[in-house]
């Protein structure tokens, strides 16, 4: 069960810039062209762990298009790369056991990374989990996402 703790913010951002700013004391520092410009902020809870993510988007016929997230994950269970990874498939609703990833190195920990989808251990309680739509951002954009978005302290 996924639990509301704060409202939703949304703001629009000069992308050309190719920033999306600072979330949660990371600093989002690439964003590829061509995705959403609609942008919002969200804090949620579930299991125990604390989510700020942050959301861009686009409207389409029927509604919106998320075309990429950034989730700040905070979790006295997040405690190395494998817990991470066993958190997030339940939390998708995935096996762990099929799920594709290959190895990731980020500048900030040890990672993984699949289709549309990386994320990294920080430290001891703090992940970063970077979603992207695959039809909007490719392999190498994803990578270079998830590259940029480094803590905020550096």
């Amino acid at each position: 069960m996924i639990r509301k703790v704060e409202a939703r913010m949304t703001h629009e951002r000069d992308l050309s810039a190719r920033d999306g700013g600072e979330l949660d004391g990371f600093h989002i520092g690439f964003l590829p062209g061509g995705i959403g410009e609609a942008v919002s902020d969200f804090a949620t809870e579930w299991e125990d762990v604390s989510f700020a993510t942050r959301v861009w988007e686009r409207q389409v016929e029927d509604g919106y298009r998320v075309d990429l997230r950034v989730h700040v994950l905070r979790g006295e269970g997040l405690v190395d790369l494998d817990a991470v990874r066993e958190f997030l498939a339940e939390y998708q609703e995935r096996d762990a056991a099929t799920w594709e990833l290959a190895d990731f190195t980020h500048p900030d920990g040890p990672g993984l990374i699949g289709t549309g989808e990386a994320f990294w251990l920080t430290g001891p309680g703090v992940a970063v989990y970077v979603l992207a739509d695959p039809e909007v951002v490719d392999a190498a954009a994803l990578r270079s996402i998830a590259v940029g978005v480094v803590s905020a302290d550096r």
